[in-house]
Parts: structure tokens; C-alpha cells; sequence
């Protein structure tokens, strides 16, 4: 049983080296652990510090990709490298690396294909009034969007096993950690969480530069992922809503027409056309764009079996079977 754990970097040359030093040496049901960076455009010293410590395998991207990019790369890698669970873990050691051992229980029992870790965030002085309020409403709108019960879906210490990983895609460019959850849900994946420790920052958050800025990314890629995995969902909504407007408005129309004549009321029959025109176009396009995402799906299983057949791992299916 062979252990990857990656680490995605961006300058990360003054706190990787205390980041490495933290990670595990050995796990129990782990046979191999091995250390992977993700050198995201770095233009400091990173790769020279992850050299001199020794880690196994380094992804060079000669600028920077982002989180999303750099964590997929690191996936691919680790796959092709024969991981059989692979952790992700942030290079500014904001993580403690002992639960490490946390994350892969559950993959090892085979009680889960995702393990997420869930930091003490009521608890963590650090966080801002502010912050803890937007992580547990942004949390909460993944949970619902993806089905699932993970109370800290920001979180990127996470493992996954080799079969969640290969059916793992990202299409956003800002970071990994909500998409996949979406994904992971729809997929009917088994996401478990375990409580984390967390370690003093070293550093400010680099995806969190404002407020504003977090909500709006992190609101903009929520939606996205409904579009792409739940777009009837989400058409159907807006549809209900034009639709109920409308036939309020119609109501009211009828009302006053049988009080009146409806003189004067031309504008509201009007309104109440448009409304419902609407409603019904958008479950239209909640229809077409369901076909899409269930042609999507075809794909996605398309992918993970070609990648089995890279990875040459059909015929382990075939020895399950016999």
C-alpha cells in the first residue's frame, strides 16, 4: 500500500521546509510513503528546498497555474507513480501533519473513497468573526449543492483513494476544494470527515486577499458546479420562481378584472405573459442542459476507464470478479 502526499507550492521557500519536516514517516497499513511537490511557478528557492530535503517527485510549472491546475497535475503524477492513497496538504503547515493518519484510516478500512479534514474553526483565533461566519454559510451551500455532510468543505487537507482520484475533475482555476465535493456528490462517492488539528499561520491566506474577493470566487464556483452537475436543479428553481410571479401577477389581474373590467390592467397581463414565458424557457434550458451533464457523466466514466487502461489497472477488476 503505497502513500503519496503532495503538496502544492507557490514561493513557498521559508515554511516548506518546517511543512516537510511535520509530515509522517510511517503509517500503520501503509507499506511506502512518498513526498510530492507541486512547484507552481515558484520564484524563490522552493524547488531547491524540496530537493535538498529529499522529496520523491517534483511537478515544475514553468509560471503559475493556480491551486486547481497544480493539484490535478499532482493527482496525475501520483497515479502514474502506482499511489494507492493519495493526501493533500498545504505547504504553509497551516496542518498538522500527524492526522495524516486520520485521513487514511477510512480508506484503508474501505469505509471511504474521500476523507476531508475538519479544522476546529470555532475554535481557531486566528479566524476573524467574519471569516468563521462565511466558511460555515460557505459550507453549508456545499453541503446542499453536493448532497453530502461535510461540515468544512474549504478544507484541503484531504486523502483520497486511487479510484476517487481518477474520477476526479476540476474546471475552475481558483481552487479544487468545492468543485470536487459538488462532484464527489453527484458521483455518489463515500466522503466521510474527521475532526484535524491546525498549527499556528505561518503566513496570511493567499486565496483569502479580501472578504469580498473570497465570497465572490467561492459563490462563482459553487455556482458553476451546480450549472455542470446539477443544472436541472438549479433551472428548475429559477423557472419555479418566474413561474409563481407570474401567476400571482395573473391572479391579481383576474381579480381586478372581474371587479372592473380589467381597464387599466393591460400592463400587468402583459407582465404575467413575460414572467411565464420565461418560467417555461428556463425549464427549457434545465432540460437541455440535463441532457448535457448526463452526456458529461458518460464522459467522465469514458475517462476513468481510459485511465484505468494507462494505469493498468482493468485487469484488478477482473481478479475481484474471479
Amino acid at each position: 500500500m503505497k502513500l503519496i502526499i503532495q503538496i502544492p507550492c507557490f514561493n513557498e521557500a521559508d515554511t516548506l521546509e518546517v511543512t516537510l519536516n511535520d509530515l509522517p514517516r510511517h503509517i500503520d497499513g501503509i507499506d511506502t510513503i512518498e513526498y510530492l511537490i507541486i512547484n507552481d511557478g515558484s520564484r524563490d528557492e522552493t524547488e531547491r528546498v524540496a530537493l535538498e530535503w529529499g522529496v520523491d517527485y517534483i511537478v515544475h510549472h514553468k509560471r503559475n497555474l493556480g491551486l486547481a491546475k497544480g493539484f490535478l497535475h499532482g493527482i496525475d503524477l501520483a497515479l502514474r507513480q502506482g499511489a494507492d492513497i493519495i493526501v493533500n496538504t498545504d505547504a504553509d503547515n497551516q496542518y498538522c501533519g500527524e492526522d495524516i493518519a486520520r485521513l487514511v484510516k477510512p480508506i484503508l478500512e474501505k469505509k471511504a473513497d474521500i476523507v476531508v479534514g475538519e479544522r476546529p474553526i470555532d475554535n481557531n483565533e486566528e479566524f476573524s468573526w467574519m471569516k468563521k461566519k462565511l466558511q460555515r454559510f460557505g459550507s453549508w451551500v456545499v453541503r446542499m449543492a453536493s448532497k453530502t455532510d461535510i461540515p468544512d468543505a474549504p478544507s484541503g487537507f484531504r486523502a483520497y483513494s486511487r479510484s476517487a482520484a481518477m474520477r476526479i475533475n476540476v474546471n475552475n482555476e481558483y481552487t479544487y476544494t468545492l468543485e470536487t465535493l459538488v462532484q464527489a456528490g453527484r458521483n455518489k462517492m463515500a466522503i466521510v470527515s474527521v475532526p484535524i488539528r491546525t498549527n499556528p499561520e505561518l503566513r496570511e491566506s493567499r486565496l483569502m486577499n479580501s472578504t469580498w474577493g473570497y465570497v465572490k470566487k467561492s459563490g462563482l464556483t459553487i455556482l458553476r458546479a451546480l450549472l455542470m452537475y446539477r443544472p436541472l436543479m438549479v433551472f428548475s428553481t429559477i423557472s419555479v420562481c418566474f413561474l409563481l410571479a407570474g401567476f400571482i401577477l395573473g391572479g391579481r389581474f383576474l381579480w381586478l378584472y372581474a371587479r372592473t373590467g380589467g381597464s387599466g390592467h393591460v400592463q400587468s397581463l402583459i407582465l404575467t405573459m413575460l414572467l411565464i414565458v420565461i418560467g417555461v424557457q428556463s425549464l427549457m434550458l434545465g432540460f437541455q442542459a440535463d441532457v448535457i451533464a448526463a452526456n458529461r457523466k458518460l464522459l467522465e466514466d469514458i475517462q476513468f476507464r481510459t485511465k484505468k487502461l494507462e494505469l493498468g489497472l482493468l485487469d484488478e477488476d477482473e481478479d475481484r470478479k474471479k
